[in-house]
């Protein structure tokens, strides 16, 4: 048992050999010209350049542009992208996964919906430089546990403290819709038990839900924190993510919350094609999760969750990718990728990656494409971002502001490729 403490606090000591000062605000007009540009709406501009001041784009062309006074970067041969923007992970409140105390995405009980993550967000974490080296720029830091965990904010991956990465407060509040379907697995409670716990699980979201309805429709003299949390879901401020997987419990969740005038976002989603009619005819979006897992049932064919997002997309659905977890959003891109290998042109994979995360997360206005007005949040690759083979982000920008790349699975490949002496 000594050993294990001793194994701990050496891993937790290791995190902070690595330490990066967060970037500066742009000073200076940057021009990025000669560029394959990826708008994230689809369009693809050859020989272009993209002009950001005060962390604004100003001019995205492939005419000349005045460079006087700016920093110029050649980016002949290279493709300029929108940052990518994660819509569900733990990234900044979770840093190794085994060891409790550097986990902070739970709280006690089952319904948390005034619970904030973003006071959790630790800007110090050693995950963010490696995620973010690959070219995600934005993430939603989402609580788990429970029935409603919580309320998330989209977070930018630099800053000194929370409040100066925070890019959007109080965005979104989780509800975890209760299990419809029976495990079998036989670390599983009795199938009858998990009905019964199903149950009382749906009886206490509808109880909830009437209790906060109520609540809001008054004006009560004594503040409850947690239906007070509530309003800002009622009057449509803020979105509601249901996390929901399979066909009954999509549909049972969207009509759950059209009783209360609610338009959800499903996440996870696996079953999302099966009811892509019944969630266009609706209007609601969805957060294919995990892509790169296997198919829910033994029936289905093994490439369905790399085909969901195709089918969503032939149906006109909006809808977006994500991972979960925390390291694991450095693979995002590539997740992106085989959606592209599976029916999707790599334009409208990156988008599903940028512009429409952006535009389920109510961002869409700043953020999420190349286009004048919006922040410069962009990135330089010497290759094809969506192939794990030839990515590789050269140079990014959150809000024009220059970001450091380096990170410490960087450092610990230089260390050794020069102590072993390889090229």
């Amino acid at each position: 048992m000594k050993k294990i403490y001793i194994l701990l606090a050496a891993a937790i000591l290791t995190t902070q050999v690595f330490a990066q000062a967060p970037s500066k605000k742009q000073d200076k007009k940057i021009v990025i010209k000669n560029a394959t540009v990826h708008i994230g709406n689809g369009q693809l501009l050859e020989k272009a350049t993209v002009v950001f001041d005060k962390g604004i784009i100003t001019e995205v062309s492939t005419n000349s542009v005045n460079e006087s006074g700016a920093q110029v970067i050649d980016a002949n041969g290279k493709h300029v992208y929108p940052g990518l923007i994660v819509a569900d992970s733990r990234l900044g409140l979770e840093e190794i996964e085994a060891i409790r105390p550097t986990l902070d995405y739970y709280e006690v009980g089952e319904v948390n919906p005034n619970i904030r993550s973003v006071i959790a967000y630790n800007t110090d974490s050693k995950i963010i430089p490696t995620v973010r080296s690959n070219g995600v720029l934005l993430t939603l830091s989402v609580p788990e546990g429970g029935i409603m965990p919580g309320t998330s904010s989209v977070m930018k991956l630099d800053g000194w403290n929370w409040e100066d990465a925070a890019y959007k407060m109080d965005a979104v509040t989780q509800l975890n819709w209760p299990s419809m379907s029976i495990r079998n697995a036989w670390w599983a409670p009795p199938a009858e038990e998990q009905r019964k716990q199903s149950a009382a699980n749906m009886a206490m979201i509808k109880k909830f839900f009437e209790e906060a309805k109520a609540y809001n429709e008054q004006a009560p003299s004594t503040k409850n924190l947690k239906l007070e949390a509530m309003k800002s879901i009622f009057n449509g401020s803020k979105k509601l993510f249901i996390n929901a997987s399979s066909a009954k419990e999509i549909t049972s969740a969207v009509l759950f919350a059209k009783s209360y005038n609610i338009k959800p976002v499903i996440l996870g989603g696996s079953e999302a094609y099966l009811v892509a009619d019944f969630l266009k005819e609706n209007d609601i979006a969805v957060i294919a999760a995990n892509p790169h897992s296997l198919p829910n049932n033994e029936d289905d064919d093994v490439d369905m969750p790399y085909r969901n997002a195709k089918i969503l997309h032939d149906k006109g659905v909006l809808y977006c990718l994500s991972i979960g977890g925390s390291w694991q959003q450095r693979n995002l891109p590539f997740v992106a990728g085989t959606t592209a290998a599976y029916g999707l042109t790599k334009e409208e994979a990156l988008q599903s990656v940028t512009l429409n995360t952006a535009k389920i997360l109510g961002i869409d206005k700043t953020t999420g494409s190349i286009e004048v007005g919006k922040d410069a949040n962009l990135l330089i690759s010497e290759g094809d971002l969506l192939d794990m083979r030839t990515s590789n982000v050269t140079t990014a920008f959150i809000q024009g502001a220059s970001i450091d790349l380096n990170n410490k699975q960087k450092d610990l490949y230089k260390l050794y490729m020069e102590k072993y002496q390889l090229k």
